[in-house]
């Protein structure tokens, strides 16, 4: 499995998932360009049942892709972190937050969050 294939399972079940089409209403952009994000390494997935899947998570409550969250997956990527690791960077718990990185990046810790992640990447 490539850096690029990740499989669904690295999330937790309960995780909420946009297939790529939906990621792309919600923000009201074209499919096309979630697909240029993605091939810009902007935006990760994973794959559920062969069909790339972006965790909502990504999302800003404005609609947006979070500010963050390309920039935290370029200096973990830069640094050699996988996409599997970068999921799990992102989406594990860290007690010393407290929570998960990915919710992080969504308030007051989001700077901390990539601090983390430039230093991790080092």
């Amino acid at each position: 499995m490539s850096s690029k294939q990740v499989s669904w399972t690295v999330l937790s079940p309960e995780e909420p998932l946009l297939s790529v089409p939906d990621y792309a209403e919600r923000l009201g952009i074209p499919v096309t360009r979630v697909h240029d994000l993605i091939g810009e390494h902007k935006l990760i997935y994973v794959l559920k049942d062969g069909i790339k899947m972006i965790p909502e998570a990504f999302l800003s409550a404005k609609g947006t892709t979070n500010k963050f969250v390309p920039g935290c997956i370029a200096l973990l990527a830069d640094g050699g972190y996988s996409d599997e690791e970068i999921f799990r960077y992102l989406f594990e718990e860290d007690d010393s937050l407290p929570g998960r990185p990915i919710d992080a990046l969504h308030g007051h810790l989001a700077r901390e969050v990539m601090r983390r992640a430039q230093a991790a990447a080092l």
